[in-house]
């Protein structure tokens, strides 16, 4: 499935979201948790209150956003997280 750069989705308020919208993580699925690590469960998790900038919005109108970590001297590590509408929310100002 290909994304487009003119999707945009909404956030629990109705607020619209496009690709550049700053979103904070309001909920990370319980489901999506148990599919992980313990460790990359933790990674993920520690997203969750975290104000993102949404990189791409799908076809089923999933916003996505992406959270680095530097694990070591030269070791970057990122994770990317599909958002509904339900679980972010427009940072005002962002």
């Amino acid at each position: 499935m290909e994304a487009s750069p003119s999707l945009t989705t909404s956030d629990r308020n109705g607020a619209p979201v496009s690709v550049g919208t700053i979103v904070r993580v309001l909920e990370v699925s319980e489901e999506l948790l148990a599919t992980l690590s313990d460790e990359e469960a933790e990674r993920v998790k520690s997203m969750q209150g975290v104000a993102l900038s949404v990189y791409e919005i799908d076809e089923r109108g999933s916003a996505w956003v992406e959270k680095w970590w530097n694990i070591g001297e030269e070791n970057p590590l990122s994770h990317s997280l599909a958002l509904a509408p339900t679980e972010m929310e427009v940072v005002p100002g962002g």
